[in-house]
This record gives structure tokens, sequence and C-alpha cells, in this order.
């Protein structure tokens, strides 16, 4: 007995030990992944001759607070939010009800050929960018899309391999029973979708939701080739304007206070969202 409550006191010495470790080496992994962001709203509070100061500053004396207001005005951050956001949201819609729609006949509809089909879009996520660049070009161009919105959001209602498939392994947890309730009562198939698969869809919803929005907010290359006037400009193109040269000092703080400010949605977003992104990612692989 002595034995065996010796045991037990060295097996949870241990493990607290672990713990203990386990939570400094994150700690110290978050600090060394933050330090990026810090030094961003470091800079952004500098003046104008402190941002290569070296040693670096991490602290500004006196912030400049100002650098935010002069950001907002010189970028037109404005206009450029309203273009951003409004491709975001209707990339975000097409996504979601194609993504949804398509993956429950995959999951649920029985069709000749239907697994071969999945496989086959599967396959097209091997596919570079790079590869369908030119076509798709010369295809916008030829029916006049070219430095319009229209390529930026009508390909997100026809579906996205990955987010098909995420909807798929989702569906194929959720009881058939529901359905086959809802079909003795009468109801039809798209009634099944929209009423009874979408309200139960919440966490990967949100799962598609968070990464559409991230990946279309931050797409610097598809509205750089697409547009071309400055009005159009995303935030993510326009805040390439403001680079400049390396040791451009005038427009590093105001960059990066740019920069602040354009980080905040995607922030907010993900804070709001984050109880369903998780659940999401770990239910969507659950069965398959």
């Amino acid at each position: 007995m002595r034995f065996i409550f010796r045991s037990l006191r060295t097996r949870s010495a241990q493990q607290r030990l672990i713990d203990i470790v386990s939570v400094l080496v994150l700690s110290a992994g978050a600090v060394i992944i933050l330090i990026p962001f810090f030094w961003m709203i470091s800079t952004a509070l500098k003046q104008n001759g402190d941002v290569f100061l070296v040693p670096p500053q991490w602290i500004p004396d006196n912030p400049r607070w100002e650098n935010f207001s002069d950001a907002y005005a010189q970028l037109k951050l404005d206009v450029y939010a309203f273009n951003t956001f409004f491709i975001v949201t209707a990339v975000m819609i097409g996504t979601l009800l194609s993504a949804s729609f398509a993956a429950y006949g995959f999951a649920r509809l029985q069709a000749p050929g239907r697994d071969t089909i999945f496989m086959l879009l599967l396959a097209t996520l091997m596919l570079p960018g790079a590869v369908t660049l030119v076509p798709t070009y010369l295809m916008f161009n030829t029916i006049g899309w070219i430095n319009t919105f229209l390529p930026l959001t009508i390909p997100a209602f026809f579906g996205s391999a990955y987010f098909v498939f995420l909807m798929r392994q989702f569906y194929i947890t959720i009881p058939r029973e529901l359905e086959e309730s809802a079909m003795i009562d009468g109801a039809s198939v798209y009634r099944i979708w929209w009423s009874i698969m979408l309200p139960l869809s919440g966490p990967v919803l949100a799962t598609i939701a968070v990464f559409t929005f991230v990946g279309t907010y931050n797409d610097f290359f598809n509205p750089l080739i697409y547009l071309s006037d400055e009005s159009k400009r995303t935030i993510a193109v326009a805040l390439s304007y403001l680079s400049g040269s390396p040791r451009s000092v005038a427009k590093m703080n105001l960059m990066m206070a740019a920069v602040t400010l354009s980080i905040i949605p995607p922030i907010l977003l993900f804070i709001g969202a984050q109880r369903y992104f998780v659940r999401g990612i770990v239910t969507t692989g659950i069965k398959g």
C-alpha cells in the first residue's frame, strides 16, 4: 500500500512538472509569434526618424497617434474598405451557398458516378493557380469582365473543392433520421437542405466563413491582375503603394499604421466566431 501511494505521488509530481514545462514552452512560442505584431504597433506609433533606430526602440517616447489618421487619409481607406468588403461579402455568400448545396448532394443524394465526380473535384486541389491563370484571364477578358468585380466574386458561386469537402464531412455526421422524418412530412430535397441541414451546420459554416473572409480580405494577386482603376483597389493592393523604398522612413510608420487598421476586421471576426471555428475544425473530420 505504501508503494502505491509513493507511486501516485511520484506520478502526480511528474505530471505537474510536464504541465509546467508545457506552459513555459507554449508561452515562449506565443511571445515569439507575437513579436512581429508588437513591432508593427510600435512602428505605427513612432515619429518619422525613430523607425530605424539602433538599438530598436520598442516603446516610443512620444507616441504619434496621428499616424493612424494620416494613413487613413493618405490611403483613402474608406474607398478601399468599401471595395474590399463588397468583394468579401459577395464571395462569402457565394461560397457558403455553393459549398453547402454541392456538399449535400455528395453526402446524401444517390446518383450514378457521384463518388467519381467527387474524386475529380478533389483532384482539382492539386492544380496550382499559375496553371489556370492565363486561360482564366483570357476567358474573363473575352466576356468583358476585366476591371470589374465580377472575376473576383462570381466564381465563388460555383463552389470550392476544399470547402465542399469540409461540408460533406460534416453532413455525413448528421443522422439520416432527421431527413427521413422531413420526407414523411412532405419536405423536398431543397427544403431539407435549407431548413434542416443548414441550421445544424453552424460550426462548419463559421469555419468556412472565417477561412473565406481572411483569404479574400488578404488576397493581393487577383485584385492586382483583374482591377486596374485606382477607385476599385482593395486594401491589400492599396497597402503595397505605401511601402515605397525599404529605407523610406516617412512611409514606414504610416504603412504600419494602415496595416494595424486593416487587421482589425479579421481579428474581430475570429474572436466572434472562435468557438464555432474550433468546433467546426474538430467535427468536420469525425466520419468519412
